[in-house]
This record gives structure tokens, C-alpha cells and sequence, in this order.
């Protein structure tokens, strides 16, 4: 395989997407070996096939506003690839969306999907809409609207979206009442879904646990646990808020959190109450941190600053993509940072990753770390296949047992003669031979 020539050819075609492009280069620069020595992949021309998405459906939005006055964005749903199963993503309401962010999104979930080993494709969608300052009545007019156009695209057992960004509990439970009256059955297309009709327990923090559970498992590959550990966390919605409970439940002192006016440092650490007064201050629609200091005089608010300053043994980002970069990975590297377990989708910079692993940092790519999420929307198709609900312990040990299986998937591929693992390799590698040979399986379709 030449990447070169591959990431050429891409570039050519979807110019400016470079968060896409981004994505396909790392996946093509790790799996580059194990692609050359299977000939069967390059004579299906699997790669080929892979980057590009089975189809990609744009629409149009039309919805009112409160103020009778008629608004319009675009609706977007990524069918990426579904030779393991049903396409399965989340659906993003963010102004920041756009074709680029929602194909990465989407190529890192066939992988992501495929490590769970749970029977789901590769989807991705949503809109440039943006939840934030609207009413109910509003976010449920665009809810009702958007469905309206896919609704005839997905089902139970062809796409099955979920929440991400600005989609939550109140966006999936107004899309779903559309899909039901559209479809007339009631079925388990969407998860995220209210724990009364049809949702999994312990859903919202599923990606913050599963961040933290894995980082466990890679510190215990040194015979060290989270006990005593220091924790630097970006962010501060579900994969944050799960992030900072689950750490704090293990035994380490999570000292930040952030939003996009600056970050919060608690050199006591966040507690119960703090955790829950990061619920409030998140449920309010500001997306501020700036009060928490207020609330909590030990802690201090850095304005318009990143986390990564801070001295710790931990850092976790769990905001949005590229949010860390190289000056951050050097400054967590000079001040002795152990591990770095992405909870949010591609938070590091192909730069900061580099500079991680030339460290022998124990580094882990959110494919792999926060496919804690998708797991448990994977576990909650299942439930509503059974129509059946399994308790929160139940749920729970489920997921620690998916993420430790990932674990090791992702250690068999990636550890390198002096032992260290690489955990970008592992995942790429893992999840690419899992589709790529289901691919050959079902032929050139």
C-alpha cells in the first residue's frame, strides 16, 4: 500500500476536510504492514473501498421558531460502512458541524464499533443547528423536522443513531416520538433513550467509565491502579461528568475540569457534591466553569487556558477534537504526565500524539478508549431486541468486561519488541482485520 498516494488521491477529491483526512492518515500509517502482508486485502482493494462511505445523505431543515419566524439548516447522515452490522453513530447538533468532522466521525467509528465486538457498522450524522439559547418547543420543532428527512433511512436493523454533542436525553426522546408516529412500530432505532421507554440504565456516563476503566487496565500492564493518582480532565459534559465520577470512585484526585471560557483547577479534587454542582452549573445551558469557583473558593478559573498546564499523573480529554497539541503533550511530558486516555473523539493532535509515544507514554486513542459509549448502545439494541432491561451492575459489568477485551485486542496488535504498547497500532490493527475480512467475506458489493 502506498499512503502517499492513497492520501493524495483523497485529497484531490474531498479538498479542505481535513479532519477526515487526518483520520484516514493515521489508520493507513498503522495498519500500513499488516495491509502489505495480506495480498487478499489489496487485490479486493479493501482501503479504497474503506475511506469512502457506502453513501452520505445531505437535507434540508425547515422549522419555526418561537417567533413564528421560519429557520433553515442542513441535516447530514453518514452511512459509512456496515459490512459487521447496522450502521451505529451518533448524531451531532453543533454549529460546528459540517461534511469534514462528520466522515472522520464516522470513519473512526467503523473501528471504534468493530472493537466492541458487538455486531455494528459505522455511521455518523447531524446538523448544523445549534440547541444552545433555544426553547423546548424549538429544539423539539427542529427535532420533529430533521426526522422528518430520515426517518425512511434508518431502522432497527439498517442505522441506528445516537446522541453526541448537543444531543442528549430531550433531543433523542423528540426524535424518537417522531420516528414512532413516521414508522408507526416501536423499535429500537435510536438509543440514548429515557430509561422508561426502552433506554439502558447507566447510558449517559457509559464513554467517561469506559475512559477510565481502560486507562486502568493499561496502568495495570505496569502493576499500578488509579489509587492516589492525579487527573486532569477537559470538558465537563456526559463523557467528562462519567469521566471524574468513575476516577474519583477508584481512588485518584481529579483537579480540573474545563469548558470554552477556561478551565477550573481543585487542588482538593472534585467530590460528590462538586460533581454534582458540575451537573447543575452544565444543566443551566451555559456552558461556563467560571462559577465553580465561585461556589468552591479553594478552586481557581483560568481564563480562555487549557488544562494541560497542571501538573498530573493523568490527563484525560474529554471535550472535542484536536483540543490538545503539541505545546500541551510537551508540557504534560516535562511535568511527569504517565497516561493520556482520550474520552473525546481525536482530542490530540497527530503532533501531540507523536510526542507522547516517542515518551513511552501509556497513550490511548479514543477509538479505543471511549468506545465505552457505543458499547453500551450496543448493549441497549440488545435489551430492546429481548425487551428486556438489565440492571446498572448488570450494565455496568458488562462494560468493564467489553473495555478489558479491547484492551487486549488492542495490546496483541500493538506491542512493539521493547514491550510498549502501542495503543494506536492495536486498535487500528484490531478493528481494521475485523472488517477488512468481513469485507472479503461478503465480496465486492
Amino acid at each position: 500500500m502506498n499512503v502517499q498516494k492513497i492520501m493524495n488521491s483523497l485529497e484531490a477529491k474531498h479538498p479542505g476536510e481535513k479532519e477526515y483526512l487526518q483520520a484516514v492518515h493515521e489508520v493507513l500509517e498503522s495498519i500500513n504492514d499488516v495491509y502489505n502482508e495480506n495480498p487478499q486485502y489489496e487485490a479486493a482493494k479493501v482501503i479504497e473501498r474503506l475511506v469512502e462511505p457506502d453513501r452520505i445523505l445531505t437535507f434540508k431543515v425547515s422549522w419555526m421558531d418561537d417567533q413564528g419566524d421560519v429557520q433553515v439548516n442542513l441535516g447530514y447522515r453518514i452511512q459509512f460502512n456496515g459490512a459487521i452490522g447496522p450502521y451505529k453513530g451518533g448524531l451531532r447538533f453543533h454549529p460546528s458541524v459540517n461534511l469534514s468532522i462528520l466522515k472522520f466521525l464516522g470513519f473512526e467509528q467503523i473501528f471504534k464499533n468493530a472493537l466492541t465486538t458487538l455486531p455494528m457498522g459505522g455511521g455518523k450524522g447531524g446538523s448544523d443547528f445549534d440547541p444552545k439559547g433555544k426553547s423546548d418547543t424549538e429544539i423539539m420543532r427542529f427535532a420533529q423536522a430533521f426526522m422528518l428527512e430520515l426517518w425512511s433511512l434508518i431502522g432497527p436493523n439498517t442505522d441506528v443513531p445516537a446522541g453526541d454533542i448537543g444531543v442528549g436525553g430531550r433531543e433523542i426522546g423528540f426524535l424518537y416520538g417522531m420516528y414512532k408516529k413516521l414508522a408507526k412500530e416501536h423499535t429500537g432505532v435510536l438509543t440514548g433513550k429515557g430509561n422508561n421507554w426502552g433506554g439502558s440504565n447507566m447510558r449517559p456516563e457509559a464513554t467517561g467509565f469506559g475512559n477510565v476503566y481502560f486507562a486502568q487496565e493499561m496502568l495495570a500492564t505496569k502493576g499500578d491502579s488509579l489509587k492516589g493518582k492525579t487527573v486532569a480532565i477537559s470538558g465537563f459534559g456526559n463523557v467528562a461528568w462519567g469521566a471524574a465520577k468513575k476516577a474519583t470512585e477508584l481512588g485518584a484526585k481529579v483537579l480540573t475540569i474545563s469548558g470554552p471560557d477556561g478551565y477550573i483547577f481543585d487542588p482538593n479534587g472534585l467530590d460528590d457534591d462538586k460533581i454534582e454542582y458540575m451537573l447543575e452549573l452544565r444543566a443551566s445551558n451555559n456552558d461556563i466553569v467560571a462559577p465553580y469557583a465561585d461556589e468552591f473558593p479553594e478552586a481557581t478559573f483560568f481564563a480562555g487556558k487549557k488544562p494541560w498546564e497542571q501538573k498530573v499523573d493523568l490527563a484525560m480529554p474529554c471535550a472535542t477534537q484536536n483540543e490538545l497539541n503539541e505545546t500541551d503533550a510537551k508540557q504534560l511530558v516535562d511535568n511527569g504526565c504517565m497516561l493520556v486516555a482520550e474520552g473525546a473523539n481525536m482530542p490530540c493532535t497527530e503532533e501531540a500524539i507523536e510526542i507522547f509515544q516517542n515518551n513511552k507514554l501509556l497513550y490511548a486513542p479514543g477509538k479505543a478508549s471511549n468506545a465505552g459509549g457505543v458499547a453500551t448502545s450496543g448493549l441497549e439494541m440488545s435489551q430492546n431486541s429481548l425487551r428486556y432491561s438489565w440492571s446498572s451492575d448488570e450494565v455496568d459489568t458488562k462494560l468493564q468486561t467489553i473495555m478489558s477485551d479491547i484492551h487486549t485486542a488492542c495490546a496483541k496488535y500493538g506491542t512493539e519488541k521493547d514491550g510498549y504498547v502501542n495503543y494506536v497500532n492495536g486498535a487500528n490493527i484490531a478493528g481494521f482485520v475485523k472488517v477488512a475480512d468481513a469485507m472479503l467475506d461478503q465480496g465486492v458489493i
